[in-house]
């Protein structure tokens, strides 16, 4: 079963395409116009191991809001779609992750039911183009349109670099979990008979 996806979004302020594959390497091509976030991407796709390519064209004249949404729910469309009925997966992850001094929680359920919990105190800052209250844009689309639960916990804060990245690659590790093709699982993981 191939696992692959394409989602396309296209407003007034951005035009998003994103293509994922669930059983990759960990390959990107990241072109968003938002240095940071491009880079955020690339972690999430090399840790996550799945093989991503985002095209994005936004009004970065206002700045990077509408670009890091839009890419989040085409980002959650795509993998939703590469999910299929959810058969045969581990559904649950979760990570701990150390970026220096900081240390990031992330545990998700890819329950078909969305949900975010953030406890990711940031200062309001600039970083290569990324607004940082925008990392709560970005997962808030990617879950709402995944049908994700997810989690995020800051557990030691510092440099603010630091404990996106960490964010970031603690979501990645935590959604390789639960992607996982397990040959013990039949059908959907839910005793419900569907997610």
């Amino acid at each position: 079963m191939s696992r692959t996806a394409q989602a396309h979004r296209v407003t007034g302020e951005t035009d998003v395409r994103v293509q994922i594959t669930l059983d990759g390497r960990g390959e990107s091509t990241i072109a968003t116009g938002v240095g940071f976030f491009d880079h955020m991407l690339t972690l999430l796709a090399r840790h996550a191991l799945v093989s991503l390519d985002v095209e994005a064209r936004g009004d970065l004249e206002t700045g990077s809001h509408h670009t890091v949404e839009d890419v989040g729910i085409t980002l959650g469309q795509a993998l939703a779609e590469a999910l299929g009925d959810r058969s045969g997966i581990e559904r649950y992850g979760s990570a701990l992750v150390p970026m220096d001094e900081c240390l990031v929680q992330v545990a998700l359920d890819l329950s078909g039911r969305p949900h975010l919990s953030l406890d990711l105190p940031l200062p309001v800052t600039v970083i290569g183009g990324f607004e940082t209250e925008l990392v709560g844009e970005f997962l808030r689309g990617l879950v709402n349109h995944a049908g994700m639960t997810l989690h995020v916990n800051l557990l030691s804060s510092g440099n603010v670099h630091h404990a996106i990245e960490g964010t970031f690659k603690a979501l990645a590790r935590a959604l390789r979990a639960a992607i996982a093709v397990n040959p013990r699982v039949h059908g959907v993981p839910s005793t419900k008979g569907s997610l």
